[in-house]
């Protein structure tokens, strides 16, 4: 049986839609901007879709600022220290892309003159780049007929065609789908125009139909029940890890942090010492486990949630001499310290331990991620 989609110009309606209503990001190369005769960046689009991964566009814009004033193209993001690329990341969370995109930057300066590939398969063989990525990158950057999809676009398909079949098992259909609705002809401003759609009117809930340039052929407006899709397998309950933190602050305010090792979660990040812990293993909670003498005393727990589990870390506090150390460690000054590569549940084991350590703001007002 036909779907009423295929009866209508879809990708015409939806451009003439994205043309009025399309958003203006700093990455994006916007349709008056278009027709004025400026091409996207390939840099800029790579860059802005890698940190737009399992990440709100609020929370990603200063942080594309911050990239570009500090490597503004890619050959200088290749060439940085990557101690550095790490803390210009810190709070951004997924901290894998940090180093990925360091590695990506790198294969394109060495292997490929500092022009990336313009194909999804050259895109995919580099360092980093997934499915997505690659179709995203190939079609904004390169005007390639590639289907892009990522949860936004998801949404809008699987209600449109009112997919039963949960994600992510959906997820082959669903590109399907929007492969069959890529037009050959402004490919990238047709996927910009999905991801747009999802996040301002297919939204997940409360969506604002009546404003949809789709409604008259979506399924699952027809049936008056668009949050009930995307379909979601039952999710199941994460685990509970715990472990022990421990934050030593010498005579002068400075605060001792080491670096974790480069691979595994939280790879290459700084950290106070603990005890340790990870998806599958328990750390020790005692005060037993301190990393060296002092005079340690309990301050509370704090907890935070990762992508498949939920660890609670036990805080101990020690006013120490600076002479002490241990492994790869350092005596960080309290004025430099929101300035390290500290992953969000570092800052919140130190927040812990010494309230007024960043800026005498409660660390929510910061922002948090999933590592």
């Amino acid at each position: 049986m036909q779907h009423l989609f295929e009866t209508i110009d879809a990708a015409g309606q939806l451009l003439a839609w994205y043309d009025r209503h399309h958003r203006d990001l700093p990455w994006r190369v916007s349709p008056p901007m278009a027709r004025q005769g400026v091409v996207a960046d390939p840099y800029h689009v790579w860059l802005s879709e890698v940190m737009l991964q399992q990440t709100t566009v609020q929370a990603v814009k200063p942080y594309f600022h911050k990239f570009l004033a500090l490597w503004p193209n890619v050959r200088d993001l290749a060439a940085a220290d990557t101690e550095e690329v790490m803390k210009a990341w810190a709070g951004l969370g997924y901290y894998a892309r940090a180093r990925n995109l360091k590695k990506c930057a790198e294969a394109v300066a060495r292997d490929h003159g500092g022009r990336f590939p313009d194909t999804e398969e050259g895109l995919k063989a580099l360092p980093g780049i997934g499915d997505y990525t690659a179709a995203a990158v190939a079609a904004i950057a390169f005007n390639r007929q590639s289907a892009v999809l990522d949860g936004n676009v998801e949404r809008v398909i699987s209600r449109l065609y009112a997919v039963e079949t949960p994600l992510p098992a959906a997820k082959p259909q669903m590109r399907a789908l929007v492969a069959a609705m890529t037009p050959a002809q402004r490919p990238g401003d047709f996927a910009q125009a999905m991801m747009d759609l999802g996040a301002t009117i297919c939204t997940p809930r409360r969506p604002a139909c009546a404003l949809c340039p789709f409604n008259a052929v979506c399924l699952a407006f027809r049936t008056a029940e668009p949050e009930n899709f995307p379909r979601k397998a039952a999710k199941k309950e994460k685990p509970l890890r715990v472990g022990a933190a421990f934050v030593a602050s010498d005579p002068g305010g400075a605060v001792y942090l080491q670096k974790r090792a480069e691979t595994g979660l939280l790879g290459g990040m700084t950290e106070v010492p603990g005890t340790p812990w990870t998806a599958r293993i328990d750390g020790k909670t005692s005060i037993d486990a301190q990393p060296f003498a002092g005079p340690w005393e309990p301050c509370g727990t704090i907890t935070h949630v990762f992508t498949h589990f939920e660890l609670r870390l036990s805080v101990y506090r020690a006013n120490v001499a600076a002479g002490n150390k241990t492994g790869n460690g350092w005596w960080e000054p309290l004025a430099s310290l929101s300035a390290q590569a500290l992953p969000t549940v570092m800052k919140k084991a130190i927040a812990q331990a010494i309230p007024h350590a960043f800026d005498g703001r409660p660390l929510a007002a910061r922002g948090g991620e999933q590592e």
